[in-house]
């Protein structure tokens, strides 16, 4: 799907008239319908707008292929352990992504023995 269709898509998704929208991002409805139907790309600084008015990431936007993922982090446990996580030196973060990746792969599989048993 490209930008303008998804972000048509996210709109109505709100309940959003383009009106509504553009001044959640600080646009007009004119600027907001050029985007939807590809007449105009928005800048940098209204596709971090609107990625943070749908919550979705900027490469959800801009990937045709990316997997729409949230901005934010709901669980303050999460939140407060990756905030230490950027804080360790490159190695230590570098194992507890290992672990990470394990744990995670550990549970696709699971996942993938249930489907196929």
């Amino acid at each position: 799907m490209l930008l303008g269709e998804k972000i048509k898509s996210l709109r109505k998704e709100k309940g959003l008239s383009q009106h509504e929208f553009a001044e959640k991002i600080g646009a007009d409805a004119r600027q907001i319908s050029r985007y939807e139907t590809g007449r105009i790309t928005p800048s940098v600084e209204a596709i971090i707008k609107i990625a943070k008015v749908f919550d979705v990431s900027i490469d959800y936007l801009l990937l045709t292929d990316a997997a729409r993922k949230s901005l934010k982090v709901d669980d303050p446990n999460l939140m407060d352990r990756f905030q230490v996580i950027q804080i360790l030196p490159e190695e230590d973060r570098a194992c507890v992504f290992h672990i990470l990746d394990a744990f995670l792969a550990k549970r696709k599989i699971k996942s993938l023995a249930t489907e196929l048993g």
